[in-house]
């Protein structure tokens, strides 16, 4: 399986720790959305899709987030969750939606990923213009309307 395209979607903000978005197509016709690229205490790291486990209101039976402390449906207070959920990593908390099976395609998927990523911030770094080429008038005054 071979990656044919990634597209890199910046995400602006000074210390965020997500980086921006991607999506990957596979062999020019699958294609795997919401791949999050994020700075970690090591260096950039490709995150997969996921999504919140959830869970059944007692009351209503209508599905909610896992770790809820009221239902967002009904409004009952939810009991509290089992002490070895509380003791859990947000890694059984989120699901993966899609994901590779072996770290050789793990790193494979990683490495284009991240390089989409830099060229991406190269090519708007490229783009922005620098405040020398700017022409900027310090102390001058607006103009008032005369009416």
């Amino acid at each position: 399986m071979e990656i044919t395209e990634v597209k890199v979607s910046l995400r602006e903000g000074g210390n965020k720790k997500l980086k921006s978005y991607a999506t990957v197509t596979f062999d020019d016709c699958f294609v795997v959305r919401n791949i999050k690229v994020i700075e970690g205490n090591s260096g950039l790291f490709v995150a997969m899709p996921a999504r919140k486990m959830k869970q059944f209101c007692p009351r209503c039976g209508k599905k909610i987030d896992l770790k809820s402390r009221y239902c967002s449906q009904c409004g009952v207070q939810l009991p509290p969750p089992p002490k070895d959920l509380d003791q859990t990593r947000a890694s059984q908390i989120h699901q993966d939606i899609a994901h590779p099976i072996n770290q050789q395609f793990r790193d494979y998927l990683q490495k284009k990923v991240l390089d989409a990523y830099n060229d991406e911030r190269s090519r708007v770094s490229a783009e922005k213009p620098s405040s020398e080429s700017l022409d900027i008038q310090g102390d001058s005054e607006p103009a008032q309307e005369e009416i």
